[in-house]
């Protein structure tokens, strides 16, 4: 990995070890104007999850997507709520248990892998939250690892934008190299969805 992507790497997720409060992040994540909130039910109507399924919310902080997710797949589905903080998991937990949401799994990951078994998921959703893995080979494999053959890796993440801006001093890649490491790991590329503006929104498959 270059030296510049290294750097933005090794501090990006600072700030989750200083603030721990939960309801400080769900002001941020589930805020408006934050393009993936607004745009939630486009996106969810883009995926098409069949209830039965299994889904896993890689990266899912407060929830966001970890809620709708379990309304998709009904009680005969399963959501795998995945995150590397303990924080993010006891939050989810009271949100699907206060939901009536039995179906939902916290399932804690590593900087290296995803935490799933082999062969656990339908699909693995990742919202803003790629950029932020530290070890990206050895994750990928992980998450090739964990998707059933047929399954879909879903990326939406933000495009990095012009060398000044806030987001290419935290985005270590664009688009297409992000591409290039989910391809080297063994998806394929099925369809880009042009639904947003601030972020790429990539459908790949286990290759």
């Amino acid at each position: 990995m270059p030296a510049e992507q290294r750097a933005i790497l090794d501090t990006i997720n600072d700030k989750y070890d200083k603030d721990t409060d939960p309801s400080q992040w769900t002001a941020r994540f589930e805020k408006e104007g934050r393009e993936v909130r607004d745009r939630q039910v486009e996106i969810l109507g883009a995926l098409a999850i069949e209830k039965g399924t299994t889904v896993a919310d890689v990266g899912a902080g407060t929830g966001l997507y970890t809620m709708p997710f379990a309304k998709a797949v009904g009680p005969a589905g399963h959501v795998f709520a995945v995150d590397v903080k303990a924080y993010f998991l006891d939050h989810i937990q009271q949100r699907a248990t206060k939901a009536g949401h039995e179906h939902v799994t916290p399932i804690k990951a590593t900087s290296q892998s995803v935490g799933l078994p082999t062969n656990s998921v339908d699909l693995v959703f990742m919202c803003d939250a790629f950029h932020h893995i530290e070890q990206p080979v050895p994750y990928l494999a992980s998450v090739h690892q964990a998707l059933k053959n047929g399954g879909r890796l879903v990326i939406i993440d933000y495009r990095r934008g012009l060398e000044g801006t806030w987001r290419y001093g935290h985005i270590r890649a664009t688009a297409a190299q992000f591409l290039a490491e989910f391809e080297a790991a063994g998806f394929h590329l099925e369809r880009e969805v042009d639904l947003l503006e601030d972020n790429f929104f990539y459908v790949l498959s286990k290759g």
